[in-house]
C-alpha cells in the first residue's frame, strides 16, 4: 500500500489534465475524444487556435519547439479571450490553466 501512495498525485494530475483538455476541445467545437489520441490531438489543437500544421515539424527542432509552444499558448489564450499573462500560465502551469479554460466561464471566440 505504501508504494501506491506516491503514484496517486501524479495519476490524479494526469486524469484531471485529460478531462480538462477534453472539455476545452468541446468548448472549441471539436470532438472531445480527439484530445486522447497522440499527435492527432496536436493537429486538432493547432487547428483550433488557427496555427499552421507545419508547426508540428517545428516541435521536433530544438529551440524552435520553445517558440512554437509559446506561440501556441498565446494563441490558445487569445482564442478564449484571455490575456498574455494567462498564456504564460498555460505555458508553465498547464494542468491548472487548462482546467480554468475547461471549467471556467471562458468561451471560444475564434470563428471556424
Amino acid at each position: 500500500m505504501e508504494n501506491v501512495i506516491p503514484l496517486l498525485l501524479p495519476l490524479a494530475i494526469v486524469a484531471f489534465s485529460i478531462i480538462a483538455m477534453w472539455k476545452v476541445f468541446e468548448k472549441a467545437g471539436r470532438p472531445g475524444w480527439a484530445s486522447l489520441i497522440p499527435i492527432y490531438n496536436t493537429v486538432v489543437a493547432l487547428d483550433m487556435v488557427g496555427m499552421s500544421l507545419l508547426n508540428i515539424v517545428g516541435m521536433f527542432i530544438p529551440i524552435v519547439n520553445i517558440i512554437v509552444a509559446i506561440n501556441f499558448s498565446v494563441n490558445l489564450a487569445k482564442a478564449f479571450g484571455k490575456s498574455t499573462g494567462f498564456a504564460l500560465g498555460l505555458l508553465f502551469l498547464a494542468p491548472i490553466f487548462w482546467g480554468i479554460l475547461a471549467f471556467g466561464d471562458a468561451r471560444y471566440e475564434l470563428e471556424d
